[in-house]
């Protein structure tokens, strides 16, 4: 008899639940696109699928009672069992390495704290997980970027990817690294420096840190890559010498899977990250109306298919731009943000070679060099974070694609989430006919 496994993460932020059935990933929810309060950190029943047989989360067994007392809040049957012992680090290797395309591997997993470590590796060999390495609170290397994230005045745990960006436009002044003697829990004090040298100087802490750490711990030719610090496209970009994978929700929300994953104690069928609410709309979305729509007036947005399950929009939940245009300043605009943040392009994977150069992958998670002069999908660094789009691709986005293409020549468009700065990305129909009516941008 199949089990049907309910995973759930929650009481940090973006509280996240994912259903594992007979060895499939039957759903992927955020909690925050039900609730639509950016980062949320419960779960509410009501959205919830609660036929399951067991229900397992994450942390460790000095929190079992506290799970316990928060699934005890769920109307479940009685009959369902509650297993909730696993370790914060654990669920994040189950959740790439359940998903990853082989299975003997180095998991490096990085975030600002689990229980009592901030870091860890294991090693898998014929599908046993080892611990070989972990680096105890208060040292912590995604700590400290948080720290300076909100030093600069953003939201730590939250818009590290905003420092991120504001680095490529500042130079390294600063050397971060005796910070990691320091509990940054209780916040730092910044130099006296430009914002975006102090960008530059603490993502070249990570960058030298995360190389150090795969330099002196992982040795197998693949690597997985997890936690919060593995959506740092930038520093990704800067392994060489390995087969890396990084599945498209490696922070605290894929937690939920990786706790499923481990119950079950298998890989999983990974077919890609489409796994959240269908949108239930009255008219089948029209490529090509999209595509000449998107010619006439520069910008689109598409609500369509399933929720992506992760940060990322990937193409069901997008805002598309023309990439030809000088469109970067207009979208930000739409989207309320700061006008220094780059967008990402997403590319029929046949053309990608010809106009990007480096590693790239489907889920953003890379940059590679521009080899074009569209300036509105390429950073102040020449870079770009490139959603390469195959020919089989269960969204969307790759029959706009193609359509566009037959109408531009062109076959990229700007991509970039369905939402606004601080708000979740839009779940379903409705929530999209909202963006359209608030912010006069066309929904299809």
């Amino acid at each position: 008899m199949a089990m049907r496994i309910l995973g759930i993460s929650e009481g940090s932020h973006d509280a996240a639940w994912t259903v594992i059935e007979d060895g499939k990933i039957n759903s992927a929810h955020h909690s925050e696109r039900f609730i639509r309060e950016k980062n949320y950190k419960w779960l509410k029943s009501q959205y919830m699928p609660l036929d399951c047989d067991v229900i397992v989360g994450h942390e460790n067994k000095a929190r079992v009672n506290e799970r316990r007392a928060i699934a005890g809040q769920l109307p479940i049957n009685e009959n369902i069992k509650v297993d909730i012992s696993y370790n914060h680090y654990e669920t994040h290797a189950w959740a790439g390495w359940a998903t990853a395309p082989f299975k003997d591997c180095d998991i490096l997993c990085i975030d600002a704290i689990g229980e009592s470590e901030s870091a860890a590796v294991f090693e898998v060999r014929n599908g046993i997980f080892t611990q070989t390495w972990e680096m105890k609170y208060p040292q912590s290397i995604g700590l400290i970027y948080s720290a300076v994230t909100h030093g600069l005045g953003y939201k730590p745990m939250e818009e590290e990817y905003i420092v991120m960006g504001l680095a490529a436009y500042g130079e390294p002044t600063i050397d971060f690294e005796y910070l990691l003697e320091f509990n940054c829990h209780k916040g730092i004090n910044l130099p006296k420096e430009k914002p975006e040298n102090i960008a530059a100087s603490v993502q070249l802490f990570y960058e030298k840190q995360l190389l150090k750490l795969i330099a002196k711990h992982c040795h197998h030719k693949n690597l997985i890559l997890s936690g919060g610090c593995a959506l740092n496209c930038v520093a990704n970009s800067k392994i060489n010498n390995k087969n890396i994978w990084i599945m498209p929700n490696p922070g605290d929300a894929g937690s939920s899977l990786g706790a499923a994953a481990k119950l079950y104690g298998k890989q999983l069928e990974w077919k890609d990250p489409y796994l959240g609410k269908y949108a239930k709309k009255p008219i089948a979305i029209n490529p090509n109306e999209v595509s000449r729509y998107l010619l006439e007036r520069g910008v689109a947005g598409v609500v369509d298919g399933r929720t992506e399950f992760g940060p990322r929009a990937l193409g069901n939940r997008s805002l598309f731009a023309d990439p030809r245009l000088d469109i970067q300043d207009s979208v930000n605009e739409i989207k309320q943000r700061q006008k220094f943040r780059p967008f990402a392009p997403a590319i029929l994977e046949e053309y990608a070679d010809e106009y990007f150069e480096g590693p790239m992958n489907e889920y953003m998670q890379f940059t590679a060099k521009a080899k074009h002069d569209y300036k509105s999908v390429t950073h102040v660094d020449g870079t770009a974070r490139v959603q390469i789009v195959k020919k089989h691709c269960n969204s969307a986005i790759r029959p706009i694609l193609e359509e566009w293409y037959e109408l531009t020549k062109c076959p990229m468009l700007l991509n970039t989430s369905l939402n606004i700065k601080g708000q979740p990305i839009c779940n379903d129909w409705s929530h999209g006919k909202e963006f359209e009516r608030k912010y006069s941008v066309k929904v299809f």
